[in-house]
Parts: C-alpha cells; structure tokens; sequence
C-alpha cells in the first residue's frame, strides 16, 4: 500500500477543517436550525448508506462495495433546498462517516468523503437561499411554483457537482502528484448528468415535503431512486467479474511466459488509443481493449520450452506457435461479454496482403478490431526490450508501421495510432527480463515480419 502524501493529508484536513466550519452555526445558539426536518434527512442519509454495508443490493458481506450505493444524493440536495446551509451541511456528515471504505487509508478516505460532501452541500444550500428556493417550493403560504423552483433546483445540483469535482480533482491530483489538467479531464462530463438527475429528484422531495402529505410522501421519491441503484449495483459487479476474469488470463499468460510481462496491459491501452482516433467509444473501446489484453492468451496452449526458447525456432517450433491465436480464441469463445474481441484474437496475425495467419484472410475480411490490435501489437513488440531485441524509438516504430502499411497493416490504423501519440505521447517500458528496468540503446531498424511475435 502506498502511503497517504504529506500534501494530500493536508488538504483533507483543510477540507475538514473548512466543513466544521461550515457546519458548525448549526449548533450555535440563537440557531435558526429546523432540527426535527434536519435530523430526519441526516438519518434517512445514513440510513441509504446500508448497502454498502448489508446485503440490501444483492452484496455478499465482506465484498466490494458497489460504486454509487451509498451515494444517495437526492437527500443531500432536498436538505439543501429545504434546510439552512449549515444545517444542510451537517446532514451529509453521519452518514459519510458510518459509509463503508474498502480501501486503506480508510480513516482519511472516510475523512474526505464527509468533508468534500458536507462542504458541497454547504455550497448548493447557497446557492438554493439566494434563489429564495423555500419561497419556490411552497414552505410560505402559497403553493409550489414549479416552473420557478425547477431552475433553483438546478443550480443547486449544479453547484453540488462543481464543488464536488472540484475537490475531488485536488484530492486526486495531491495524492498521485499528478497535474491537474491530467486529473480533471472528462471528471465533470460524467458527474454532471447525474447530479442533475438528482436535483431533481430532490426537488420532488421538496415539493412534497412542504405538501399536505408532509415529508411521508416525500420518501416515496427514493424508491425509484434505490432501484436505480440496485441496478447500478448489479451493472458494476458485472463489470468487476469481467475485469477479475481479464486479469485472470491475463496473469496466468504473464506467469507462463515472463517475457511478456506487461506487454498485454500495453497493447491493450495502444489499441484504445487507436480505437478513439476512430471515433470508436462506450461499449465497443471496451471491446477494443479486451481484445489487446488478452490477444496472446492462446499462448497457455504452447508448450513452455517453445514459448521460452532461447535463439531462433525451427519451423515446426513456429508452427506450433502460430496456433495461439486458435488457442486464444478457443480458450474465449464462451465468453459472452467479450463479443468482437474474440474475432480479434483469432485474427491479429493476420495481414492486409492475406500473407498472414490463420487463415490467410486480406484487407476488409479482416476484423476491423483485429487491424487494431495488429497494429498495437506491433508496436509494443518495438517500442519494449525483449531477451531477443533492444526497444526501439518511438518514431523508429512509426516509421517501420508506416513502411508495412497496406501489405502488412491495414493504413488507417497506423495513421490513427500515428496521430494518437502525437496528441498523447506513449510512455515506453520494458519487460521483466531487463534489470533493473533501463532502456538499452536502439538497435539499427529491420524487417518488422521477423519479430513482431515473441519469441518467433
């Protein structure tokens, strides 16, 4: 476990500090607190972050907590729109505090999360008060003026996301010591529907609180929200099991043959690479990236001592090489969720020109996801010092894909990766067999069909 940087403990305790701060008017006197409306969300709060902890959502005791159980943030945003920011405050505190941490530290992550939340909430119960958001949801005289409250309610939600992004973007960026423009990119775009949608479910909650039906009917709101949850649940630990069933393979490959170490995770991450340039994304860049880590999984069906050969292979070693790919896709078919990807690892080693393997398929018979991860491949292979060649430049590599483009690898591929590094930049490693992790001297380009698979 990596310790907790000096800098990122002490900008949780800032956080802390600054949201004691803010809760703390709500319990001095004379203090305009509503305690029996603030007590109940504050419990109902706490209460939304049993399925972290119980078998609520379908969850094993003991097991991973589902992203998102927990987080019930239609609460926290109808005790912004009904409370004083202070008290709304207060109300995100206990349940933060009893929410499960799977993940040590878990008295600074547990720290945070109650500081960053109360102090987002303290903020979106500003923003509600100048918008005279009681007036609007009928705590007065009048009736609710929906058309009215709706815009409040979504500057609340509004608020409570941006300083929640905002916090958790300085958070992350002290505890990896990363910039945070790296940080930052694409945080807010996936927080922001979201918290919208529960802005508005907790401005249903404070339009039926102020009903005559009182704050009963304003539960009801959450019912459909905790299905929405379960099935959030249920979407996640799908995900987890189809990662836990990657890194499986994945290590059982990296296991048999240690001169591959790596090399998975990186073709993997080169194929998104690609896959974007594409305009590829959602389900099928997952696809993608399924397909560039598990590409060499067929190798569990070599034999080691041709797999770990030292020196050149002899034909017959080579043929019994080249029916990884069968292997792989063998190994994978049942796989449901892996969808195209298995096509990919069937069809990686084969060529634009049909010159390829194992089927000796050209150009457009090929996968498309299958051109991707070819080319990533080739890559890497370059790009990584193995126990039988030196890694090679980046633009040494570019320039050997370019030169194979339209025989060997399909043209648009390389120019998408070509483009990708130049907007990115690619991070070269090596692989376990070079101590000490230093990159050797380039060695002089040659042909990329002698070495693109390993150790062939």
């Amino acid at each position: 476990m990596k310790p907790l940087p000096r800098t990122a403990r002490a900008y949780i305790v800032c956080a802390a500090l600054g949201a004691g701060a803010c809760a703390l008017p709500a319990l001095l006197p004379p203090s305009p607190t509503p305690w029996a409306a603030a007590s109940l969300l504050a419990g109902l709060y706490a209460l939304c972050e049993l399925p972290a902890r119980r078998r609520l959502l379908g969850r094993a005791a003991g097991g991973p907590a589902p992203v998102g159980a927990g987080s019930f943030f239609p609460v926290l945003l109808a005790a912004a729109l009904l409370l004083p920011p202070a008290a709304a405050a207060l109300t995100a505190l206990p349940g933060c505090l009893l929410a499960r941490v799977d993940e040590a530290p878990a008295g600074w992550r547990r720290t945070w999360r109650a500081a960053a939340t109360a102090l987002a909430a303290w903020a979106a119960a500003h923003t509600a008060a100048a918008l005279r958001a009681p007036a609007a949801l009928g705590a007065g005289p009048g009736d609710p003026d929906i058309p009215r409250a709706l815009p409040v309610a979504l500057a609340a939600a509004l608020v409570f996301c941006l300083a929640l992004t905002a916090l958790d973007t300085g958070v992350r960026a002290t505890a990896d010591g990363l910039p945070l423009r790296a940080v930052r990119r694409g945080h807010l775009g996936r927080a922001l529907a979201p918290h919208l949608v529960h802005g508005l479910a907790g401005l249903m909650m404070g339009v039926l609180w102020h009903s005559p039906y009182g704050p009963a009917a304003a539960l009801l709101v959450l019912l459909p929200m905790y299905v929405s949850c379960w099935v959030f649940a249920q979407y996640h630990r799908e995900r987890a099991a189809h990662q836990a069933t990657i890194r499986a393979l994945v290590q059982a490959v990296d296991i048999k043959d240690s001169y591959t170490r790596g090399h998975s995770e990186r073709v993997g991450r080169a194929s998104v690479l690609i896959a974007r340039e594409l305009g590829m994304d959602g389900d099928r860049l997952d696809t993608v990236r399924f397909a560039g880590i598990l590409h060499d999984v067929g190798k569990l069906g070599v034999p080691t001592r041709v797999l770990c050969k030292d020196g050149p292979l002899t034909p017959e070693e080579r043929r019994i090489i080249e029916l990884h790919p069968e292997y792989g896709h063998e190994m994978i078919r049942g796989i449901g969720f892996l969808g195209e990807a298995r096509e990919a690892v069937l069809h990686h080693h084969e060529r634009i020109d049909g010159s390829g393997y194992p089927y000796g398929l050209r150009g457009e018979e090929i996968p498309e996801c299958a051109r991707v991860v070819a080319v990533a491949d080739a890559f890497d292979a370059m790009t990584s010092t193995r126990s039988y060649s030196r890694a090679r430049p980046v633009a040494t590599a570019l320039a050997e894909l370019e030169r194979c483009a339209g025989s060997q690898f399909d043209p648009r591929m390389v120019g998408a990766l070509a483009r990708a590094l130049d907007r990115y930049g690619w991070q070269t490693a090596v692989t376990a067999d070079e101590p000490g992790g230093q990159v050797p001297a380039p060695r002089a380009p040659g042909p990329l069909a002698a070495r693109t698979e390993e150790p062939a």
